[in-house]
């Protein structure tokens, strides 16, 4: 017998790309569905479009605090054994659900299942393949290679895992799946599930220096220290976000500098040090772009 399925929208003035995200979800061919939106009270043509499906969906539109307690208050109210959460500008590929199913079914002592996914633009076109890896949780410590609308788990880790994380604004999916996965190993079904759409306004891709600060001061948090990886990536967030480009040798090497200076801070921030490591491996860069603007040949 398959397990039942409980999928959760959070939504706040998607009205946009809502529609598609609903009929992407109420097309998948599982013979029972719980599906839930929860709205944070949006203003713009959401409720309208709710209010056309509220014969095959359950759904809210009132304040909350931000996407991961809309998901707590989903999560609670529903009661599924298979719980996924998709985002109000996501959508799940034909048949996805039911390979999902169909997984758990086959191997019951499995506890998390994610699949393959894109990055899609605001038509709905891939722009390329999620970067995905086979399971690894040191490898899930320093890269997120799980693309959170092709994520489910089993209800009844909540009881030893509990809800996501709600004073987390961008990183909730993430830090939750390193707390299960501090608990339980993942699966990896081959299969792309689900399309994860990315834009200027999105809240990941608008907001990159912010994303990443949440970011290491939740993994300090939960790990204990960041990875040098998620350091560096902050620093280049940082940069990017002031223009600076790399073009030629030497505003290679301004960039370069200017990466070394940020990470450095960073390191001193949230490891309270310097690496030796670290220091080596900027050293590199260093050296390297110093003989690319210098004219040199560098391999």
């Amino acid at each position: 017998m398959l397990p039942s399925i409980s999928v959760i929208t959070p939504s706040y003035n998607q009205g946009r790309f809502i529609e598609h995200t609903i009929e992407s979800v109420l097309e998948q061919d599982v013979p029972v569905l719980e599906y839930m939106v929860i709205d944070g009270g949006s203003t713009d043509e959401t409720l309208s479009i709710l209010k056309r499906y509220e014969s095959r969906i359950r759904w809210v539109s009132e304040k909350d605090n931000g996407q991961a307690d809309a998901i707590n208050k989903g999560i609670k109210a529903t009661k599924g054994d298979i719980i996924g959460y998709l985002n109000s500008d996501d959508i799940y590929y034909p048949g996805a659900l039911s390979a999902v199913l169909a997984f758990f079914e086959k191997h019951p002592e499995v506890d998390v299942v994610y699949g393959d996914a894109d990055h899609i633009d605001l038509d709905g076109t891939v722009i390329e393949p999620y970067y995905t890896d086979d399971w690894d949780y040191d490898r899930l410590k320093e890269v997120c290679f799980l693309c959170q609308p092709s994520v489910f788990f089993k209800r009844r880790l909540i009881k030893e895992a509990g809800l996501f994380d709600s004073s987390l604004r961008y990183c909730m999916d993430y830090e939750y799946w390193l707390r299960l996965g501090a608990i339980t190993p993942f699966a990896r079904l081959n299969k792309k599930l689900a399309g994860s759409r990315m834009y200027e306004e999105n809240k990941t891709l608008g907001s990159r220096v912010a994303v990443h600060q949440e970011m290491n001061d939740m993994l300090k948090k939960r790990l204990g220290e960041v990875p040098d990886r998620w350091i560096y990536n902050y620093a280049h967030a940082v940069v990017d976000q002031k223009g600076y480009q790399r073009g030629t040798p030497v505003e290679n090497l301004k960039y370069v500098l200017l990466i070394v200076g940020i990470s450095i801070a960073s390191f001193v921030r949230w490891r309270h040090g310097l690496p030796v490591n670290a220091l080596a491996t900027m050293s590199k860069w260093i050296g390297s772009s110093l003989k690319n603007a210098a004219g040199m040949n560098v391999i």
